[in-house]
């Protein structure tokens, strides 16, 4: 099916049950699927055709999934476009992209004034508070799309945090993909009620697509508010969340945590980042077991691995701890295994790369053969992650397989420093970077932000993770931050912390 087939679908069998929540405000399916084709009629009379580019500026907000459903029944392809990023960023972006639409909200008037002036390839221009009155003026007739399990759907960029973002192609065989495995791997009793309070630009605009699937309701929220999205769960019966780790740290620490009513969650989802084990034993017990793992990346959308509820605790309820630290098995439809640097899969309990088949992998990086090339090396995708699998085919993440401290010839994983770290009570958030040294080459070092209010020292965090994992992969010093640098999902943008220190030098490992 083509993506806009599952919403399609779910309109026609329930035409007047609300699809979309914002504000105090329900809209229909029906009325949705109106808005949709009349957008597309008019992006028709823009001369929108099978993959022609349409970017979407805005925050959570109705309309903004709207015009993106009228791309889709255009047969374009949605280039969405985040509001937190810089505008020189967005404008690489829609130049690069090759957009020629581009929907926007009234608040990024001037980025629409600098497109105007600058990418002329853009030719058509809709503000998204007034889609509603120009799609008034469009046909009605309905419209049916071939079959085009190829076609781009979507044109996203990777995030940049490494320098341009590349242009990642996602197909309409990969949120097929993407919808089955995750309706496979969930079960709900009534129509999902799925509350989207981070940016629906990345994968709460998935979850989104996937919770349509199922014919259900998503709740928009225009942002994450620790209290507002907790008060949400109990007033609109979600029964899906889903946050990065950052975000579930903040609602922890919010002093009324406990008093909100839970009971309608059925799956929380945590994922965008690897989650501190200590703090994900909170939330199940804070939360109930709802926790649900999905581990994904841009160009295999948010579905490579899969961990549920139930794999979280055993049979008398009781937390399973080394799981804590999985990111799951593989996921239905997905083949999933670990390589090596010559190629070769790698046995159990042997560190190598994530590699994935199947059609949850993008058609590739556009414009960027060489990339698309580097990233399908031996007939697999490329995640650049480093993890291990245990005897039960369990995942354990160990980093980006580019960001290994080597100091002294020894490997150290970031991330499995980090997770000591994060289980001291006083620790909110760290990164843990290399840094130069003269001796070693380089030398492990902590970057910490403290909770409010509290603190501890340097030596008593070092020596935790002596104990630990040992004096080689121990940090040899701290910094305390008052906040850390993180991607608009709320991230740690861990490169960014370590580029600080090896700036002006002449080699940077």
């Amino acid at each position: 099916m083509n993506l806009i087939d599952f919403f399609d679908r779910s309109a026609a069998a329930h035409p007047e049950r609300p699809v979309l929540v914002f504000e105090g405000r329900a809209w229909t399916y029906r009325e949705t699927s109106d808005l949709a084709t009349r957008t597309a009629h008019g992006l028709k009379t823009f001369g929108v055709e099978r993959e022609t580019k349409c970017a979407v500026l805005g925050r959570n907000d109705p309309l903004a999934f709207g015009a993106l459903l009228g791309i889709l029944k255009a047969r374009g392809t949605w280039v969405p476009l985040n509001a937190a990023n810089a505008p020189e960023e967005n404008l690489y972006i829609v130049e690069f992209f090759d957009a020629e639409v581009l929907f926007y909200e009234k608040e990024f008037e001037p980025f629409a004034r600098l497109v105007k002036e600058r990418v002329p390839a853009v030719r058509h221009f809709v503000r998204l508070e007034e889609l509603a009155d120009w799609a008034k003026l469009q046909l009605s007739e309905p419209i049916r799309t071939p079959w085009d399990p190829q076609a781009m759907c979507m044109l996203r960029g990777t995030g940049g945090t490494t320098g341009r973002p590349k242009g990642v192609m996602n197909t309409n065989r990969n949120f097929e993909t993407n919808i089955a495995v995750f309706l496979s791997c969930t079960h709900f009793d009534a129509p999902p009620v799925y509350l989207a309070c981070t940016p629906m630009t990345h994968a709460a605009g998935v979850l989104s697509f996937v919770t349509i699937a199922a014919g259900g309701t998503v709740v928009i929220q225009r942002k994450f508010d620790p209290q507002e999205t907790l008060a949400a769960i109990a007033r609109h019966g979600v029964s899906v969340l889903m946050l990065p780790p950052t975000a579930i740290y903040t609602a922890l620490l919010q002093p009324n945590v406990r008093d909100f009513d839970y009971s309608p969650l059925r799956y929380f989802f945590y994922g965008g980042a690897p989650m501190s084990a200590k703090k994900l034993r909170e939330a199940i017990e804070v939360f109930g077991p709802v926790m649900t793992h999905s581990y994904g990346q841009t160009e295999a959308p948010t579905c490579v691995t899969f961990m549920g509820p139930s794999e979280h605790v055993d049979e008398r309820g009781g937390i399973v701890e080394r799981r804590l630290l999985s990111c799951g098995r593989p996921s239905p439809f997905v083949r999933v295994e670990l390589m090596d640097d010559k190629g070769e899969l790698v046995p159990p309990g042997q560190v190598g790369e994530i590699v994935v088949q199947g059609g949850l992998v993008m058609k590739g990086y556009y414009k960027n053969p060489q990339a698309t090339a580097e990233a399908s090396r031996h007939g697999w995708h490329h995640t650049g992650d480093l993890a291990y699998r245990d005897e039960e085919g369990y995942l354990y993440l160990c980093d980006r397989k580019n960001e290994v401290i080597i100091t002294g010839g020894f490997n150290v994983y970031p991330l499995e420093v980090e997770q000591v770290l994060m289980g001291h009570d006083c620790v909110q958030n760290c990164a843990v970077v290399g840094v130069p040294d003269a001796r070693w080459g380089e030398a492990v070092k902590a970057v910490v932000e403290l909770k409010p209010g509290r603190s501890v020292s340097a030596e008593e965090l070092i020596a935790l993770c002596k104990q630990r994992v040992g004096s080689v992969k121990a940090p040899k010093s701290v910094d305390f931050v008052d906040s850390l640098p993180v991607t608009a999902l709320g991230k740690v943008l861990r490169r960014d912390v370590r580029n600080r220190y090896w700036t002006g030098r002449e080699r940077q490992i």
